[in-house]
Formats: structure tokens, sequence, C-alpha cells
């Protein structure tokens, strides 16, 4: 079983990074290095969540095997004995081995070391190198394969010079202010520290957000009514996204029509004129192709390549964009039909959900398991107590971890929650409960994080849509977030249980995933100061987030958010409602449903 897990946990994890790509993005249609790329920083990122708990439970291990090897039962209690001869210390060795349990999921020395090395290090050349590049590269309107490159240098030469300014600063404080021989081991520990103290300066703000916003959401998600309420509100705004993405791509097909007509089939460029038109839809080309036949007048447009470079850039923003909103709406109406039906049929005496819609490709789940009598009572009896309890078991895990958060810096006594409950279970070597303990905790941290990840939107410029709609820029951008998060989010927790005696100053001996980190008390100012202070934090935006503050500024800057009491979410909510009802008085004119009212893939 020495490897058993470990392999396991590598073969699972690539399938779930791989099902979570075919959900948010296009595996037939994007690029095979758009895919790669994000595919590869998010197997990576998830890859160390799985692992990391097998990595505590083998240091564990290892730490009673050094304490039964090298100290009597005496020096357990400060008096060490002399160094034994090598036939005494082979005995306790061999008696260590005898007393301490080992784990079922043990790692063999050396291999976690090479492993974190590998992951760890390749994803820092994701996120700082290639991903970065690969997003200006596939977001190019450029015609040709250089000169994409060539604009995705031009476009990183800042981006690049400002870490690299960032870091030589560092250098400059290390080398000055320290008083560093700085050697190349040290050089890779400041350049790990100024990723992690970005990624913990980042992860705080999003997990103080995550640790309220997950509970809340799944309490308010045990009544029906305000499920209904909230999606009366997505539509209403929707409604106008939708309009907007549909005027701005007939505003980009005048113009692409426009070159279309004074761009002859003799120029030169007409070759990047026939790219864009296959980029749009069909129903414009067709539209296009007509009028360039009874087109008889010149027209006074001048083309260039680089205008023709930027127009290829709207196209694609631009189709994408209307792509994205007609499939949210989809989603959008299928939702709110469902939730109708179930309010109309709680009070059935058939206790069945009665559908106002039918859908001929139901699977064989809905048709067999899920039928609709088994829908009535988890959506009538059994879900509402359900959501309430997970949210309480969530909400005690949120106050877990920010009093932990608050409080792990101390030792002496012991007030992390995380680490006494590693600790008692380190007394009794209950390795299984350990590494639930861990896996749980961090995969709820990552939950939290990479949720919000999930949920944020800047603009449209940033934006994960379910039903393979999300756009190569948005895919990379997330590759990017998680492989800057994850290393410090793991090395948080690890601070948290007490494993990182760079935070706890104890004389332990380190996992693997720590050693790879260096010495962070190379710089104090990050490692006693920055690590220790800054996630209290957290207590803050999570109050923040208790009274809606984020999303009550946002309102106050015209950015709508579902605030109950709040007059625009009525006046939306209103809007909603009677969109719905137009959708169903005229089901031929509106959007086609989908199906399945929670499509698997869909995440809210």
């Amino acid at each position: 079983m020495t490897a058993a897990a470990l392999s396991v946990a590598i073969v699972v994890v690539f399938f779930l990074a791989l099902y979570l790509l075919h959900c948010y993005g296009d595996l037939r249609k994007q690029q095979r290095l758009v895919l790669l790329g994000t595919l590869l920083s998010w197997y990576l990122c998830f890859l160390i969540v799985f692992i990391l708990p097998l990595d505590v439970s083998t240091t564990i291990y290892n730490q009673c095997l050094h304490y039964n090897s090298s100290h009597t039962p005496s020096a357990f209690h400060g008096e060490q004995y002399d160094q034994p001869d090598s036939g005494l210390a082979f005995s306790q060795r061999s008696s260590a081995a005898n007393v301490c349990v080992k784990p079922w999921s043990y790692i063999p020395d050396g291999v976690l070391p090479v492993f974190w090395r590998v992951v760890y290090w390749t994803s820092q050349f994701l996120t700082w190198l290639l991903l970065p590049f690969m997003q200006s590269y596939a977001r190019s309107g450029a015609f040709s394969i250089l000169g994409k490159v060539k604009t995705a240098l031009i476009e990183n030469a800042i981006y690049y010079g400002t870490y690299f300014l960032i870091f030589i600063l560092l250098l400059i404080y290390a080398a000055v202010h320290l008083k560093l021989k700085l050697t190349w081991t040290e050089l890779q520990t400041i350049g790990i520290a100024a990723a992690n103290t970005w990624g913990l300066f980042l992860l705080v703000l999003l997990l103080g957000y995550g640790l309220v916003e997950i509970p809340r959401s799944y309490w308010l998600s045990s009544s029906n009514s305000f499920l209904l309420a909230k999606v009366y509100f997505k539509v209403a705004k929707l409604a106008t996204e939708k309009a907007a993405a549909e005027e701005n791509l007939a505003d980009v097909m005048e113009e692409v029509a426009v070159f279309n007509e004074s761009i002859r089939f003799n120029h030169t460029l007409r070759k990047c004129v026939d790219t864009i038109l296959t980029k749009c839809p069909t129903r414009y080309q067709e539209e296009m192709g007509r009028n360039v036949e009874n087109s008889r007048h010149e027209h006074d447009a001048n083309p260039t390549k680089s205008g023709l470079i930027k127009l290829h850039e709207k196209v694609i923003s631009a189709v994408q964009r209307r792509s994205q909103t007609q499939v949210q709406w989809s989603l959008l109406l299928d939702e709110a039909f469902h939730l109708e039906d179930v309010a109309k049929s709680q009070s059935s005496p058939l206790r069945v959900i009665t559908k106002s819609s039918s859908s001929n490709h139901l699977g064989w789940v809905r048709r067999f398991i899920y039928t609709p009598a088994v829908e009535w009572y988890w959506e009538c009896v059994f879900r509402k107590t359900f959501c309430r309890l997970l949210a309480v078991l969530l909400s005690l895990l949120s106050v877990a971890v920010v009093w932990s958060e608050c409080t792990f810096f101390s030792a002496h006594p012991v007030l992390s929650l995380f680490a006494v409950f590693v600790q008692k279970a380190e007394q009794h070597y209950n390795y299984i409960f350990i590494e639930m303990v861990c896996f749980v905790s961090i995969l709820f941290m990552c939950v939290c994080v990479y949720s919000t990840v999930f949920r944020i939107r800047f603009f449209n410029y940033y934006h994960l849509v379910p039903h393979h709609q999300t756009d190569a820029y948005s895919l990379q951008f997330s590759g990017m977030l998680f492989c800057r998060l994850t290393p410090p989010l793991c090395l948080n927790f690890l601070g948290l249980i007490h494993m990182d005696s760079g935070i706890s100053h104890q004389d332990r001996i380190q996992t693997s995933y720590t050693s790879i980190m260096g010495s962070m008390q190379l710089l104090p100012v990050i490692s006693d100061g920055f690590y220790i202070y800054y996630p209290m934090l957290v207590l803050l935006l999570c109050i923040a987030t208790i009274y809606k503050l984020g999303s009550r500024c946002l309102n106050l800057l015209g950015f709508y958010q579902y605030i109950t009491d709040n007059d625009w979410t009525t006046d939306l909510v209103d809007e909603g409602r009677e969109l719905i009802r137009r959708a169903r008085a005229a089901p031929v004119s509106g959007q086609q449903s989908l199906g399945d009212p929670s499509p698997p893939c869909l995440v809210s």
C-alpha cells in the first residue's frame, strides 16, 4: 500500500480536472494549447490539495521514528543521553519501528520531495510565464502564428517587467538590509516568498468572502421562494446583458460588412477578411454574401492590416459573448420554469412534480431513479432540512477556520483547532483521522476560494461560464489564479496545524512540501510579520460579508447585486417575473429549453 494512495490520487485528480474542463471549456473547438495549459494548471493545483494530507501523515510517522530512535523515554522530558554506538543506534531504530505505527498511505523517503519540486515549479512556470503569454496569444486578432507571438510578447513586456522590478527590489532589500549572501538557494527562497506573499494577499480576500457566502447560500437555498426570486433577479439582469450583446454583435457585423464590400477578391488583404468571415455567425455570413453581390458602389473605407486585426479581435469577443448570453438565458429559463413548477406542486395531493413543459431527452436516471415522485419528496420534503443541516455544518467549519487563522501563531498553549485535532490524533497514531481532518479542512478552504474564483466576474474580460461557454482567456486566467492561490493556501494550512516550524518555531521534522519552500526566516518581515498577522484580516472580511458591505458598494456603483432589502432588487425581481411570464406565453419565439433543469455541469 506504500504507493497505492499516491497513485490513486494522481489518477482520480486527473479525471476530476478533465471533467471540470469539459464542463467549462469546449474540448472540440478551442485551441489544443489553451486546453492543455488550463488542464495542466488545474490538475497540478488539485494534486497539491489531495497529496498534502498524505505528506502530513508520512511526516508525523517519520517524526515518531526520529524521536524514538534518538531519545530514550526520559529524553522526551529534556534529558538527552550520550551518542550511542552503531549497534545501539540500530537497536533503537528497530525499537522505534515497532513503537510507531506505519500509516496505510506511507510514501517512501525521497518520493515526495521530487514530486513536490516538479509540481510546484511546473505550476509556477505556468502561472508566471506560459499562461500570461498564451492568454495574449489566444486573444490576439493577428492572422498568423508569428503575428500572434509578436502581439503576446509586446503585451507581456510590461507585465514581466513589473514583476522583475519587484523581484529586484526584494533582492536589494535582502542584500543590503539583511546582509545576506545571495546563493542560488536563497534566490529561490526569495522568489518563492514573493510568489507566496502575492498569493496570500489575494487568498485572504477570497477566503473571507467564501467562508460566509457558502454556508449562507446553502441556508437560503433551502427556501424555494428565495431561489425563485433570485432567478427572477438574474433573468432581469441577463435580459439587459443579452440585448447589449446582440446590439454589440450587430454593430461589429456592420463594420465587417463595410470591409467585406470595400476589399474585393483581388485585394492583398482579402484573405484576412475571409478569415474574419469564418468567425461570424452563419446568418450574417449569408447576408453579407448577398450584399456583396448586389453592391455597385465603392466605400470610403481605407483598410489596413492593423485595423483588420483589431476588427478580428472584436468579432471573436462579440460572437463569444452573444453565445454565452444565449446559453445562460436558456439555462435560466429552465431553472425558473422548474422552480415555478415545484412551487405549484408543493400542495399537490398526487405528490408529483407536474412539469409545465416536457422534454423528449430524459436520461435513464430521471426515467428510472429520479422519478417525478422521488423528485417531489426531495424538493418539497427533504431538501430544506438537508440544506439547513449542511449550512450549519459548513458554518461550524467556517468558525473553526476563522478562529484558527487568528490564533495559529500561539504554540503554547495550542489554540488552533486544527492543530489540536491533529496533535490529539498523533498521540494515538490515528493516521486516517489525521488525513481526514487535513483533507476536509483543505478541501473546504479550497472550495471557499475556488468557488469565489468561479463566481467573480471582471466586467466581460473574465467570466467562467458552464456548458462549454468559457472563452480561452478566462480559462487560462482561472488557471493562473489557481496556481498562485493553491501553494500559499496549503502553506497557510500547514501553519494552522503547526507543521510549519517557521511559524510555530517548534523543533519538528518538516513536511516535504515545506522543505521545497526553503527557510522563510531569510525575510523576517514576511515570515514573522505578514504570514502571521495578515491572515487575521479574514475576520474583518467575514464581518463585512455578513453585512454584505461589498454588494452594497457594488450596488452604489451600478453593478446590481441581489440584496433582499433593496428597492432595485425588488424592481428587477418584478421585471424578471414578467419576462418569465412572457416566455411561458410564447415558448416558440423564446429560447428552446435544454431539457434537464439541473444539468450536472451547472455551477450556480
